[in-house]
């Protein structure tokens, strides 16, 4: 299928100017194949173009002026009902055409077609964007009752949980340090008392070994002096 569009290359109303070039623009921007046919230059295309027109949809004087467009031989329509088309993302509806998949038209088309039935008449689908942030409410709707569900109650106690459970714990830690400090401080006294006795016994020992050797030295002097001894000391006085 070819888009045609009658224009007037040489005209001299600088509205239909603007209203051509905006038609042409708008086609080779969606890359739509179309061919432009000249009614100023080729009087053929001027009395095809007014044969079919649609008698509706001529002027009051009878003569439509450019730009017409046309799909083959079926008349599509001219720039007011083109620019209509445009405002609604129904261009492609607009040629007899249809849209590409994945554009914002085929999307609205397949919603109309295939969309929600309420009393056997089709409802009209919302816009894509409200139906994307619908859907999104959803999930998060339900991702929030689920987590409601799944998290255990220590979870959605959050903070005051947890410093519960560190309170516990370091009074734990505390009490177990308490009592390593006393263990510590018991060894500590054990050991003192050890090195004090083990210092005592040298000192008794030396104490032990004067006390005999004074008893020794007592119990000689104490011993009766021997006749043997005596004589010698007799004959000294004698003499």
């Amino acid at each position: 299928m070819v888009i045609k569009v009658f224009l007037a290359s040489s005209s001299g109303s600088t509205a239909i100017k603007k209203k051509q070039q905006d038609v042409l623009g708008f086609l080779e921007a969606l890359k739509v194949d179309y061919a432009p046919l000249d009614i100023a230059c080729n009087e053929d295309n001027r009395m095809w173009m007014r044969e079919n027109v649609p008698v509706e949809k001529k002027p009051t004087n009878g003569i439509p002026l450019p730009p017409q467009i046309f799909n083959e031989e079926s008349y599509c329509g001219d720039y007011e009902t083109f620019f209509d088309a445009k405002e609604d993302n129904a261009v492609y509806a607009f040629l007899g055409l249809p849209p590409p998949p994945g554009s914002k038209e085929a999307k609205e088309a397949y919603l109309l077609e295939n969309g929600p039935v309420e009393n056997g008449t089709i409802v009209n689908g919302t816009d894509d964007a409200e139906d994307e942030e619908n859907l999104e409410a959803e999930e998060e709707n339900i991702d929030d009752d689920t987590l409601k569900r799944e998290v255990p109650m220590e979870e959605c106690n959050g903070d005051e949980h947890t410093e519960e459970v560190e309170a516990e714990v370091g009074g734990e830690t505390g009490e177990e340090a308490a009592e390593e400090k006393v263990a510590e401080e018991k060894e500590a006294v054990e050991d003192t008392e050890e090195s004090l006795e083990n210092t005592k016994a040298p000192v008794k020992e030396e104490e032990a070994q004067e006390e005999a050797e004074d008893e020794e030295a007592k119990g000689e002097d104490d011993q009766p002096v021997s006749e043997e001894e005596e004589a010698p000391e007799q004959e000294e006085e004698d003499e």
